[in-house]
């Protein structure tokens, strides 16, 4: 063995147990390994689980609240205009650099995977796509990234954009995204679906999509995305983040949609974290939420997760990358405090993410990846509420973190 960890405490499995590895993969899980291994770590009964997914981030936008102007109505609109002149400006250097920040804290925080959205316009042409092609070079050893090129000013209401998006898919983006919300008229935004439909078939990469982020419900591109999908037969293969105005549906056209998502098999994101900070601005009382219908989505069977989605940029002036703050955040505003319904926010960044970036092989498995996670604390309620230390993160069979948090008292 290379790794063995000994003593862990396992969701779903009473007592301890020995996980050891062997060559990145979890080789066997025993309740006590005899064998010895090059490295051992005692885990003294606190919970390890499968390293933690981020599925929703923007690493290209972090870390710049402190460098542009605040976002005084704190709307989405105002947020997008402020990056305007600072997108325009940005160099590879300083992107790897504010975006190194947030994949390092993920790290430490027990996070190997994530999947940033990166601006394609013609403010900042591909430069957002480069710094972030270079952070995800330096930090490999550290973090898996899936890169998804985003067409966040629009398609055909920023001409170029498109021909942005292809070269985008060509210098070594991943995923295609979408916003077709924000363009001039709906026949528009039907046709921004068209064309990033077409960029995936042509790369046959997955479509990952921000949809309705507004309480306005006025704005119905869900639908169009529901349908487009399954024309297109990419069941499995589509993500639609934030879906704010699902929540201000008349319940009778919202059920509706929601049979139109599970029917396309459409991945959903959340992200509370922000959609709380945005949404709502221009409510009295009461205010809006302003996140999506997460159990209604979950009762009718769709794959549900959450992501942090911004940290310290003009969307949100908060932010660790610790995907614990934002489960306890998620919980708090989708209402679900239940044991079981705790259980399955813990989920929501484990397993439930695995599904969005359709890993094959995650999991606390034998022969899974060996990204694991080991929390210093005893249950996944503990876990969400205190957001303890990691005490290991271990990416690939190999240790990349280790942290402890040493409080004292003194009476």
């Amino acid at each position: 063995m290379d790794l063995l960890i000994r003593n862990a405490k396992l969701r779903n499995r009473e007592g301890t147990w020995d996980i050891g590895v062997k060559n990145g993969k979890i080789a066997v899980i025993d309740k006590n390994i005899s064998q010895k291994a090059e490295q051992e770590i005692d885990a003294q009964g606190k919970l390890t689980v499968p390293a933690f997914i981020d599925p929703h981030i923007h690493l290209d936008k972090v870390n710049i609240v402190d460098v542009v102007r605040p976002n005084k109505s704190g709307t989405l609109t105002e947020a997008i205009e402020i990056i305007w002149d600072k997108k325009a400006k940005y160099t590879t250097e300083d992107i790897v650099e504010r975006a190194g920040d947030v994949i390092r804290r993920g790290a430490i925080n027990g996070t190997t995977r994530m999947r940033t959205h990166v601006d394609v316009d013609t403010i900042g042409g591909l430069k957002p796509l480069e710094g972030v092609l270079a952070a995800r070079e330096k930090y490999k050893d550290i973090m898996d990234i899936q890169i998804v090129a985003f067409p966040q000013e629009g398609i055909l209401k920023n001409p170029g954009c498109e021909e942005l998006m292809w070269k985008a898919m060509e210098l070594g983006a991943d995923i295609v995204g979408g916003m077709p919300a924000n363009e001039h008229t709906p026949d528009d935004s039907r046709r921004h679906i068209e064309i990033c439909f077409d960029i995936a078939e042509k790369y046959d990469a997955d479509i990952d999509m921000h949809v309705d982020e507004t309480d306005d419900p006025f704005y119905r591109t869900l639908e169009m995305l529901a349908d487009e999908t399954i024309k297109r037969g990419w069941q499995g293969r589509v993500t639609a983040g934030h879906t704010c105005a699902l929540a201000a549906y008349d319940d009778h056209y919202a059920s509706y949609v929601i049979e139109k998502v599970k029917k396309a098999g459409i991945h959903m994101i959340t992200n509370p974290v922000t959609n709380l900070m945005l949404q709502g601005r221009n409510d009295k009382q009461p205010v809006r939420r302003g996140i999506t219908r997460v159990k209604e989505l979950l009762a009718a069977g769709i794959n549900v997760s959450f992501g942090q989605d911004c940290v310290k940029d003009t969307f949100y002036p908060f932010g660790s990358a610790d995907l614990l703050q934002v489960a306890l955040v998620t919980a708090h505003a989708a209402h679900m405090s239940l044991p079981h319904e705790i259980e399955k926010v813990f989920d929501m960044m484990t397993y439930d993410a695995a599904k969005v970036l359709r890993l094959e092989n995650y999991g606390l498995e034998e022969g899974k990846d060996a990204d694991i996670v080991v929390i210093d604390a005893y249950t996944v309620n503990d876990a969400i509420r205190l957001q303890p230390a990691r005490l290991f993160v271990i990416k690939g069979g190999r240790i990349i973190a280790k942290s402890e948090n040493k409080r004292e008292l003194y009476l």
